[in-house]
């Protein structure tokens, strides 16, 4: 599946603003196809350790206690050109710099409350896949 996934989270921001209806419909329109998916809350321990590699930055802390905030919909998304192809979708962090018609455009309220995260390459794609999920969850 390598290269043909990307994880995507609907943020707690979005979740708590009933959009996620609305978004997993713009990824359906898209053309990719749900492999797995769930409703779930991380907590403080699991959010910092999805978001280690940013451990060093500024924003660190507030962004794990963003994401242990409330609930979740974590999902693994199929296309070919998945990553480039779902970023493209989702728009610039910043929602202000993104393209209209994206999901952070519509959805997104600020950048670190921006509506979804998407995985950023091919190898962490699959890394964030298999954080959330086990094999037996994805059906490609």
């Amino acid at each position: 599946m390598a290269g043909n996934i990307t994880l995507t989270m609907i943020k707690p921001d979005a979740v708590k603003a009933n959009n996620i209806g609305n978004i997993l419909q713009m990824i359906n329109k898209a053309g990719f196809k749900i492999v797995a998916m769930k409703y779930t809350q991380l907590s403080k321990a699991k959010a910092g350790e999805f978001y280690e590699v940013h451990k060093e930055r500024p924003f660190y802390g507030e962004l794990v206690d963003f994401m242990s905030s409330g609930p979740i919909v974590a999902a693994v998304l199929q296309k070919e050109n998945a990553v480039e192809d779902f970023r493209t979708l989702i728009g610039a962090t910043n929602p202000a710099e993104a393209a209209e018609g994206t999901v952070r455009k519509l959805y997104a309220t600020s950048i670190g409350e921006n509506a979804v995260h998407g995985s950023d390459s091919d190898e962490n794609a699959l890394i964030e896949a298999n954080f959330h999920f086990a094999a037996t969850e994805m059906h490609a």
